[in-house]
């Protein structure tokens, strides 16, 4: 089951999900890849840090972050990819880089790439790195209210 904290979220609020339990892996690529989901469905969180402050990428596992027009979108002045020592603390129930895009439950706001709205649903890290949620794109939206932009560009290893 996914972290408590997203499943009692997601039940208090009837969110229908479903969970993908698959061999541990490290990558989004690599978790697309043994979960039989398409890399552009995928969603990966990227954690930065936007003038000091935490701050959740959604975008889909083929596509990597472009730092300019993630600054240029939310306005900040310097944004970096944020440390792991940064992002473990805010994340106590999460496995290390497997967080969940649900930043609100951790005060983080969360913005998600554009073409993530063209899917009906998102597939998505549940908290470790062996499990996946699958649920509605309508309802993420509905219960993480994201900030929906245009700020990835194509992997160049996709």
């Amino acid at each position: 089951m996914p972290v408590l904290r997203l499943e009692e979220f997601l039940n208090r609020h009837h969110t229908p999900f479903t969970t993908i339990v698959h061999s541990t892996t490290y990558t989004a690529q690599g978790t697309a890849a043994v979960a039989h989901v398409p890399g552009r469905e995928m969603a990966k969180t990227v954690i930065v840090n936007a003038d000091g402050c935490l701050a959740m990428a959604v975008l889909p596992s083929n596509k990597q972050l472009d730092m300019a027009l993630f600054r240029s979108m939310t306005g900040a002045q310097f944004v970096t990819l944020a440390t792991e020592e940064e992002f473990d603390r805010a994340f106590p129930d999460c496995e290390l880089g497997a967080m969940p895009p649900f930043g609100n439950l951790y005060n983080v706001p969360v913005y998600v790439e554009e073409s993530l709205t063209h899917d009906r649903e998102i597939v998505f890290n549940a908290g470790y790195h062996s499990e996946l949620v699958r649920m509605s794109f309508r309802d993420f939206c509905q219960l993480v209210h994201p900030v929906v932009a245009r700020f990835a560009m194509r992997s160049a290893t996709a």
